[in-house]
């Protein structure tokens, strides 16, 4: 099994930025992907960006060029770097992780973009 804790979200401007981070209860070296998920109020859970065990990212077209992930240094975090935030981007962002044959997901943060 894997636990998931988010945290990092807020209110923010547009044009700001943030930075969200994932704590998982194992190494995501064993997991075979990590990824940040959004779902905005009346609308379904999309994928905003994920990391395979390998290193490869993928990204929603939405945020490319302004999101990264990556892994932190205590090989148990994963982080979801935000740039030039848009009232778009507002949503509840979960952290997921996919370790066969489950998925597991966090309890997820509010991230706000709002003048």
């Amino acid at each position: 099994q894997v636990q998931l804790v988010e945290s990092g979200g807020g209110l923010v401007q547009p044009g700001g930025s943030l930075r969200l981070s994932c704590a998982a209860s194992r190494s995501i070296f064993s997991i075979n992907r990590m990824g940040w998920y959004r779902q905005a109020p009346g609308r379904q859970r999309e994928l905003v960006a994920d990391m395979s065990s390998g290193g490869t990212t993928n990204y929603a077209d939405s945020v490319k060029g302004r999101f990264t992930i990556s892994r932190g240094n205590a090989n148990n975090t994963v982080y979801l770097q935000m740039n030039s935030l848009k009232p778009d981007d507002t949503a509840v962002y979960y952290c997921n992780a996919y370790l066969w044959p489950t998925y597991y997901w966090g309890q997820g943060t509010q991230v706000t973009v709002s003048s």
